[in-house]
């Protein structure tokens, strides 16, 4: 037992050497980038600073399974050269058991990762894209989901204009049962439009079978002076692409809400493929935590004396990247559809995991 605590808090220190190398170089990098993309807007280090801690649990989340291959190279390959690894096998203890405690720790901390660190990664990115709507000059997004269905918000010098409709086709081409309601400058509203349905064409909302309602200060009886139009067209300055990116991405989205977010999409209409397949690449997180520990120690957990370990560290190195690409790879395949969300998350860290253990059987004694 003192020998697996040990093995443990060797493989955290390595996970927090290489994280914090990591993430220290994430920063550097953002605040390049930040300072090049608002040069115009004379920006201070500090306030960079602030902006690039924003972008930074976003960041390094998509890359720690990398962070967790390169932090098992770290401690097996300071194990091996300090022939810790040898005493443990003249102890009576197989190379396997001494893989326990790290691949025990990387399962833990994907859970962590999945229940912490999203939502903490989710909430920065939202309040980033705030702030860098604010630095631009730009509105920012005003899109919601609720039981009611969707809500949209447009405007421009003239006014705004909140949109409401209670469902879509999937793609959200089409709405369906939709409420216009145009505002002032000064917030007063001017005019009500009930349509059964409406799409984007060449810059114009198409209404079918539209009401409109006129709500200038001097009516008096709106219902009286209300137009009925089979066809109506609405000036807009959406396309239906920006309607569709407004739902924001699966990974601004809190895993503890996605179930919800999900319902309530499928409920408005609107396919929720790529939410699912996200939720579920989260779930299997620990998972792919856990087969990247058993790639990179497969190919390190020999002594250094035996020759090869520059060749070994870099073909497991290269065998992490292609993992990485390839659990990204069925990532996409299952949000277009092509192979089921179940197998395209749960897949390939599965198959990795067993290839892995079936290589370390052969190469250790067991």
């Amino acid at each position: 037992m003192t020998l697996d605590y040990y093995f443990a808090r060797r493989f955290l220190r390595a996970l927090m050497i290489v994280g914090g190398a990591f993430a220290g170089l994430i920063v550097m990098i953002e605040m390049l980038e930040l300072a090049s993309k608002f040069s115009d807007a004379g920006l201070s280090t500090r306030t960079l600073f602030s902006f690039a801690m924003l972008r930074l649990p976003a960041t390094i989340y998509e890359l720690l399974p990398i962070v967790i291959a390169l932090s098992t190279l770290v401690m097996f390959l300071g194990l091996a050269r300090s022939s810790e690894l040898v005493v443990t096998r003249a102890a009576g203890r197989s190379a396997m058991r001494a893989l326990v405690p790290p691949v025990i720790m990387a399962f833990v901390f994907g859970l962590l990762t999945v229940g912490v660190l999203n939502p903490l990664a989710a909430a920065a990115s939202r309040e980033y894209d705030q702030r860098a709507a604010q630095m631009t000059g730009k509105a920012a997004q005003a899109f919601s989901i609720s039981d009611e269905g969707l809500w949209l918000r447009e405007g421009d010098d003239s006014g705004q204009t909140v949109i409401r409709a209670s469902r879509s086709n999937f793609d959200a081409s089409i709405l369906r049962d939709v409420t216009f309601l145009g505002f002032e400058t000064s917030g007063t509203l001017k005019f009500r439009i009930e349509a059964d349905q409406a799409q984007i064409e060449q810059g114009n909302w198409m209404l079918t079978d539209a009401k409109h309602w006129a709500l200038d200060a001097g009516t008096q009886n709106p219902e009286a002076g209300a137009t009925v139009h089979p066809t109506m067209k609405l000036p807009t300055q959406l396309s239906t692409d920006e309607i569709r990116d407004r739902f924001g991405k699966p990974k601004e989205v809190n895993i503890w809400d996605l179930p919800a977010y999900i319902s309530k999409l499928e409920a408005s209409g609107f396919s929720a493929r790529s939410y699912k397949m996200w939720l579920q690449s989260e779930l299997a997180l620990p998972l792919s935590f856990v087969a990247m520990v058993l790639i990179a120690a497969g190919l390190t957990m020999r002594h250094t004396r035996l020759g090869g370990t520059a060749k070994r560290v870099l073909i497991a190195i290269l065998l992490a990247f292609l993992f990485f690409f390839l659990r990204n790879f069925a990532s996409i395949l299952g949000q277009s559809g092509e192979v089921p969300i179940g197998l395209a998350a749960w897949g390939a860290p599965v198959a990795v995991i067993l290839a892995a253990t079936a290589l370390l059987l052969h190469l250790e004694d067991g």
